[in-house]
């Protein structure tokens, strides 16, 4: 029988596997450049998938240049700035460190999918857990480029943008304040593993980082601009009129549609603004839920922080995230269109 070198396995197999998706996705161009012609004729033939195509180009194409620079700056973040010097930073009080976290969360620019592994590493570094888990949820919701990307997103709107940033500032804080209070180290279940010695250059930890981050934010903004595409087409009319006249009902919808699409928080204002036959109030609670909680960031709370963390954090972020953000619309809003 022959020898099997496993060693040789593990570094033919994600050759081959890359291999297999480059040649996959060369495929895929040939046959739309083949099929342009038809595929043109189809969708100009068609009024639903010429609004979808419309629809899901505009989401796409506003919200690229946005998560591009956020995932820039989130990998340069997570390159230069270390866990501990954050910790160092924060004061001894919980209430003070929450407060700082959250200001925190304001002026460091990061996607959703870097903060929950950051906010782990501060909590094991010694940090107050309640600051971690307050610039967790503070960081990807309230940073700069997702206010300004809200700003483009809804022109002429500042009332929704300062709606995002309350809302999304007092979710952060209510969840550290609420951890500081009941939260269990016990249920943190997960060690980090020690830091070995690393001699990669930075920049190169820099560009891996980036085009990491890049390509699966780019993925949930095509399955979200796709998802807004066919909300426009397929969901009769009345459905939104349904919803646009039942408040409550029309929050726990966006809601839900936050958690399972899992967005980006640099392009969800976008998809959220495409959304237009439906009031502001559940819009704003769709970008106040979706980068506190959604499934790709219960999974990762899951496998960083210990299952007995996430059914407990996840649940109750929801619920404090759903509430503050209609609370804050209606007051702010007036659960206007």
């Amino acid at each position: 029988m022959a020898a099997v070198n496993p060693e040789a396995d593990s570094h033919t197999d994600p050759r081959r596997i890359r291999t297999l998706s480059v040649w996959v996705i060369a495929a895929l161009m040939v046959a739309f450049a083949l099929l342009g012609g038809t595929l043109r004729s189809v969708v100009y033939d068609s009024t639903a998938l010429s609004t979808a195509g419309t629809v899901f180009a505009g989401i796409f194409v506003q919200a690229l240049p946005f998560l591009a620079l956020g995932v820039v700056l989130s990998a340069l973040l997570a390159v230069f700035v270390t866990p501990d010097r954050l910790s160092r930073w924060l004061p001894n009080r919980p209430s003070a460190a929450v407060l700082t976290a959250a200001a925190s969360g304001a002026a460091l620019p990061g996607c959703e999918c870097g903060s929950v592994p950051l906010a782990r590493r501060m909590f094991g570094e010694g940090a107050l857990g309640a600051a971690a888990l307050t610039f967790m949820l503070a960081a990807p919701a309230i940073n700069p480029i997702v206010v300004v990307s809200t700003v483009v997103a809804f022109p002429g709107q500042p009332q929704m943008v300062g709606a995002r940033v309350g809302a999304s500032l007092l979710t952060a804080i209510i969840m550290g304040l609420a951890w500081a209070k009941w939260g269990r180290p016990e249920w943190i279940t997960r060690r980090l593993p020690k830091p070995a010695a690393n001699d990669t250059p930075r920049w190169r930890a820099f560009a891996e980082t980036a085009r990491h981050d890049f390509l699966a934010a780019a993925s949930y903004l095509v399955i979200g601009a796709a998802a807004a595409a066919a909300l426009h087409v397929l969901v009769p009319q009345w459905v939104f009129e349904k919803l646009a006249g039942q408040l409550l009902l029309g929050v726990l919808v966006m809601a839900i549609l936050a958690v399972v699409l899992a967005l980006c928080s640099e392009g969800d204002a976008f998809v959220a603004a495409s959304l237009t036959m439906l009031p502001l109030v559940p819009r704003l609670v769709f970008l106040v839920v979706g980068p506190a909680i959604d499934i790709k960031l219960f999974a990762m709370q899951a496998g960083i922080f210990g299952r007995a963390f996430a059914i407990r954090f996840a649940p109750a972020t929801f619920v404090v995230a759903t509430v503050v953000a209609t609370v804050v619309g209606v007051l702010v809003l007036g659960g206007g269109a």
